[in-house]
């Protein structure tokens, strides 16, 4: 491999460049859109060339390997002609995965997989495990290899988008918490190719290796009667007892765990994160702990001491005793049924944004039971108006986030939960999800 053509100049592009160079391959980047200045400063100051608001196919043709963004679609015409041509088109996950002797462990999900994978990632660091993070959280993997590799394990988030461009890529371990509809634009509108994307994740595991899954979800085991599984299977579930085997269930409140003939039991009133959603992602981050021999007394110290990650649940502040909860990562409809599960008190809800192909009916009963009323974020509101005018009866609409604070205010009483968890990707008016959580956190200290 002597070129490499990286398309995307994100966090991803940007560590693929820097991987590349480091192995003393010729790498070009090429981004359609403007790169941010902080990705643009470490590609001048590392001499990597690149080019910005357009793509040079002749260039990019000419390389003998193409790294692409996971935001990029296979179905693009510039990926389909690479393609046709022979010149293999893969994604950072699978580059970078090439340049390390470390054994992952990967997790991906609709739902709960960065919570997860920061549970696995801070029980093996307390273990003493020279253990890495990386992948859809914090670092691309690929800009973690370019600082150095000096890890054993490294536990990587893996989306739908990464495992796309996966071929050789394999996870000793790999977690898959759940399928609920999510991207299905990129999909064409059909679940089950979605569900095919996730499976990927144990397309190269082997006898050796663990896929640890939720036997509680229906859409998971569709999937799984697809393919073929060699790796070992480990459920995990709330709803059944498993009396046979390695895999973790719920009895008599609490959590067990089975793996290798050995127990491992702990109360769920112990667990740092509470709600259905996060029993889940406890149970699974423990049965990966325990397959990886983490002693029992310090799993347990884990699951009870962790703290959750910005933008999820995140309690921001009581303002004339009103609760505003910054569930900004809530990205699709299912992550937004979580949140108003776990509610208490009546919901003002800001939702809005990017509608992917979103079915609210899931979230109907919730809405009826628990939300007083609704401050639509984003620049067409028309749907949410549209499935909602009938159900809630105040609905307000704001195109920044400053409004919608301001109207929620206006629209709640005191004992009242203000929820951002807007169901919609951000991009319409915001960076991220993450610039969205944080100008909503702003807006929250300025009433």
């Amino acid at each position: 491999m002597k070129k490499v053509a990286v398309l995307g100049a994100g966090e991803s592009g940007v560590g693929a460049a820097l991987l590349a160079q480091k192995n003393g391959i010729e790498v070009w980047v090429s981004d359609k859109g403007v790169i941010q200045e902080k990705y643009r400063e470490v590609l001048s100051h590392h001499g990597i060339p690149f080019e910005e608001g357009k793509h040079t196919e002749s260039q990019i043709e000419d390389a003998d390997l193409v790294v692409k963004s996971p935001g990029i679609p296979d179905k693009v015409d510039l990926v389909q002609k690479l393609l046709k041509q022979g010149v293999p088109v893969v994604s950072e996950i699978e580059f970078a995965g090439k340049f390390t002797n470390a054994r992952f462990v990967g997790i991906t999900g609709s739902n709960g997989k960065t919570t997860t994978t920061l549970l696995i990632h801070h029980i093996l660091q307390r273990s003493g495990m020279k253990v890495g993070l990386a992948g859809n959280v914090g670092k691309s993997l690929a800009g973690l290899l370019a600082e150095g590799d000096d890890y054993d394990w490294i536990v990587v988030e893996l989306s739908s988008f990464q495992l796309d461009g996966v071929f050789d890529f394999k996870c000793d371990i790999a977690l898959l918490l759940n399928i609920t509809p999510d991207h299905l634009d990129r999909y064409d509108y059909d679940l089950m190719k979605y569900a095919s994307a996730k499976m990927r994740i144990t397309q190269n595991q082997d006898q050796d290796c663990h896929f640890i899954y939720n036997l509680d979800d229906p859409i998971t085991a569709e999937a799984m009667k697809a393919i073929e599984i060699n790796a070992q299977m480990v459920p995990f579930s709330i709803e059944q007892k498993l009396t046979e085997g390695d895999g973790a269930f719920i009895d008599n409140e609490h959590i067990i765990i089975n793996t290798n003939n050995n127990s491992f039991t702990m109360t769920i009133q112990e667990l740092a994160l509470q709600g259905k959603h996060n029993l889940y992602n406890s149970m699974a981050s423990g049965v990966a702990a325990r397959i990886l021999e983490v002693r029992k007394d310090l799993i347990r110290e884990c699951l009870s001491d962790f703290q959750n990650i910005e933008h999820r649940l995140e309690y921001v502040n009581t303002i004339y005793g009103m609760r505003f909860i910054n569930d900004s990562k809530a990205t699709n409809v299912n992550s937004a049924w979580y949140a108003l599960e776990s509610m208490s008190e009546p919901v003002v809800w800001i939702v809005g944004g990017v509608d992917k192909g979103n079915d609210y009916d899931q979230v109907m009963d919730l809405v009826k039971e628990k939300v007083r009323a609704i401050v639509c974020l984003g620049k067409d509101n028309t749907k949410l108006h549209e499935v909602f005018g009938d159900v809630v009866e105040h609905i307000a609409d704001a195109d920044n986030m400053r409004d919608a604070v301001y109207a929620s205010y206006k629209l709640g009483q005191k004992g009242d939960a203000v929820l951002l968890s807007p169901a919609c990707a951000s991009f319409d008016l915001f960076q991220d999800y993450e610039d969205r959580g944080r100008q909503f956190k702003e807006a929250v200290r300025n009433l």
